[in-house]
Order: C-alpha cells, then structure tokens, then sequence
C-alpha cells in the first residue's frame, strides 16, 4: 500500500494554493464555460470542491472513527454545491476553499491516525464497507482529478484552434 497521511497531507494542503495560482484574476471566459450539456464549469468545479469539504472527507472520516455502531455515510449530492455557490465570485470561492480545506488539513493532522484507525470501516451508499485509509486517499486523487479536469475544460477552448497539434495534446483528445 502506498497511501500515507502525511503523503495526502502534501498534496491537500497544495490544492488551494494551486488553483489561486491557475485561475486567480483570470477573465470569466477562461471559468464560465463548460464541456457541453451539463458539464461544470471551473467555478462550478471550485464550489464542488467547497461542499466536498464541508460535507464528505472529514464527516465522512469522524463517522469511521466513531464508537457508535451506525456508520452510514450520509450519500453525497453531487449537485449540492450550485446553491451554495449562487452569486459568488470565483475569488470568493477560492477564499473560501482555502480557508475550509485549511481547517481539515488541521483535523486531519490533529487526529494522529494509527494503522489501526486507519483499518477502521464505514458504510458507503453505493460501495458497503470502505477503510478510512480508503476514503482519505480518495480525497487526495479527487483533488487530482478535478485539476486534471479543470485543465481539460480550459485547454479545450482552444480546440479548434491548435490546428494539427491537437494530436499531441491528450488534454484536448479526451
């Protein structure tokens, strides 16, 4: 197994910071178009990072290291963040993501997780029984994925305009 806290920590305190750095001031043609039908749009993945904070990794993680016998996980509204997102700005969403993932890095470090916590299980909606270690790592690749996803909404406003590169340009191919 490959997963460590401290390894996810690296990457989950980086995340704010990265997106600041990526679409800080950016003009909303960059963030206000999406991937066709309904795909996110950057603010709409930012905001989707937000709710995520606030309701599933570290809810999620509490309702595992718990003593009591319920450990359902609540399911996880994937739409949940377009209302809370309504008349925000990008920039604000970004304060916010870093101030909310900021705060769960610190719990998340505060816990010191054993081997043994790590081993402790809750009950996904779709997938039954997940480690801790599972669902913490998952919140690392999520963040992954969502950069890689915002970099393919982006890069693919220029599409048609790369000419024949586009076949070297996987971002714009997927």
């Amino acid at each position: 197994m490959n997963f460590t806290v401290s390894k996810s920590i690296e990457i989950l305190e980086r995340t704010p910071g990265v997106l600041t750095a990526l679409l800080e001031n950016l003009s909303s043609d960059w963030t206000t178009v999406n991937e066709g039908g309904k795909t996110w749009t950057v603010h709409g993945v930012v905001a989707h990072l937000i709710y995520g904070e606030k309701t599933d990794w570290i809810p999620r993680m509490e309702i595992i290291l718990t003593d009591k016998k319920d450990k359902n996980f609540v399911p996880f509204d994937q739409l949940g963040h377009v209302s809370e997102s309504e008349g925000k700005s990008l920039k604000q969403l970004l304060i916010e993501f870093t101030s909310v993932r900021k705060k769960n890095v610190e719990i998340l470090r505060s816990r010191k997780l054993t081997a043994k916590d790590l081993a402790k299980t809750g009950i996904h909606p779709e997938f039954g029984e997940v480690k801790l270690s599972q669902h913490l790592a998952t919140w690392v690749v999520h963040d992954l994925d969502h950069l890689s996803q915002i970099s393919r909404v982006m890069g693919k406003q220029y599409k048609e305009d790369v000419g024949p590169w586009v076949e070297y340009l996987k971002v714009l191919r997927t």
